[in-house]
């Protein structure tokens, strides 16, 4: 299967190692408490970016898009711009009951933009020969949510000192900075139309 790779599909795959790093880093600060992990996890991401700007680049120039290569594309980019942010959220501190809901919702959002967008993407690039706009905002605008994180990490505002502080609310505890992630996840599965760059 490896010999059937494009060039584009190793960046892709660096876009999910970048991922997967992301992911490791932020177990590694639970388990360590040393911010340097949480910074680096934070960090991964914005490098998963550059290699997800790559791949589609480098297909298009190459002229090597495939059906192969966009699913790829999909399952790299849930994992680095949904999965990685919620698991940075929830290693800052984001860890009550409806933090972790939100965080869940969050997730199923963005696998449900990018499944939608896979369906739509093949008849709306049949009928114009491209795809011309985004149905709701990409998955990638993630790394914004992982921006602020940094820099509350940054600034040692993690756990009980999260911005916002947190609030009991019936059973569960909610940090009001989660809510970003409602946000994000709403925006992703909405019909605002972006255009594609």
């Amino acid at each position: 299967m490896i010999r059937n790779f494009h060039l584009a599909d190793w960046f892709t795959l660096g876009n999910a190692f970048c991922g997967m790093g992301a992911v490791f880093a932020a177990m590694a600060f639970l388990q360590t408490q040393q911010r340097d992990y949480l910074l680096l996890a934070a960090g991964f991401i914005p490098l998963a970016l550059v290699f997800d700007i790559l791949d589609g680049r480098i297909a298009r120039w190459r002229q090597e898009q495939s059906a192969m290569g966009r699913e790829l594309d999909s399952l790299a980019d849930i994992i680095s711009f949904g999965v990685a942010p919620a698991a940075i959220a929830y290693s800052s501190g984001m860890h009550g009951l409806w933090d972790a809901l939100i965080l869940l919702c969050f997730v199923a959002c963005g696998v449900s933009r990018l499944a939608r967008y896979n369906i739509t993407a093949e008849a709306m690039s049949e009928e114009a020969g491209k795809v011309k706009h985004f149905e709701g905002t990409p998955i990638p605008s993630s790394t914004l949510l992982v921006v602020v994180l940094a820099a509350a990490a940054g600034q040692g505002n993690l756990g009980d000192a999260l911005w916002f502080g947190q609030w009991q609310l019936g059973p569960g505890v909610l940090h009001p900075l989660v809510l970003m992630f409602a946000l994000s996840g709403s925006l992703m599965i909405s019909t605002i139309k972006i255009p594609k760059l």
